[in-house]
């Protein structure tokens, strides 16, 4: 299999990893959260129009393989385990998320956030996930906090999010990884 450097489908993604690299440690700096001790389960894209999601799905499809593919709020997601793990800063991340796009439009089709896996009680996620930042990084202005808690169909574990973004990268927070969300499928 390619690496995603190789694959002509992926090259605007391949590009765009130093800028995503570039935002995402400013945005820690400003939180002053400290990116080497977190565990990234994944890193997500994001994109305008449904032929650029069908060319990465082909892209990703010659470097990854697909490991679950269903509609969650609303648009279809694709997760892949790259071949080879993508080198992001100070992790190796091998799982992609891909979602079709949605209502949103974002600033910038490419890299959009990593998901960071926070160990422990679902309910006190938030609470947990603040902690790691210093709370005058999070009143500055640009920054923002959402919570969710996005679903797919057969799902059994609970999946709180907490998102903190600066409007150009995000930082997303879970009690699970996506594998782990996925095999709960299977335990029906």
């Amino acid at each position: 299999m390619l690496s995603i450097k190789n694959a002509e489908e992926l090259s605007d993604l391949a590009n765009d990893l130093p800028r995503f690299l570039h935002s995402l440690y400013h945005l820690a700096q400003r939180l002053g959260l400290e990116l080497e001790s977190l565990e990234v389960d994944h890193i997500a894209v994001r994109c305008h129009q449904n032929t650029t999601a069908e060319r990465w799905k082909q892209g990703f499809l010659r470097c990854a393989t697909l490991f679950s593919e269903k509609e969650i709020a609303g648009r279809p997601v694709a997760l892949f385990e790259l071949a080879t793990p993508l080198d992001v800063g100070p992790w190796k991340i091998s799982v992609i998320e891909l979602p079709w796009p949605g209502q949103r439009l974002y600033r910038h089709e490419g890299w959009e956030h990593v998901e960071v896996v926070l160990r422990g009680d679902e309910e006190t996620l938030g609470s947990r996930a603040l902690a790691l930042m210093a709370d005058e990084g999070l009143t500055q202005q640009g920054i923002s906090i959402k919570t969710s808690a996005p679903k797919g169909e057969g799902e059994r574990l609970p999946n709180p999010t907490l998102a903190v973004t600066d409007g150009q990268v995000t930082i997303k927070f879970h009690p699970w990884s996506l594998k782990e969300i996925v095999a709960s499928e299977a335990e029906r």
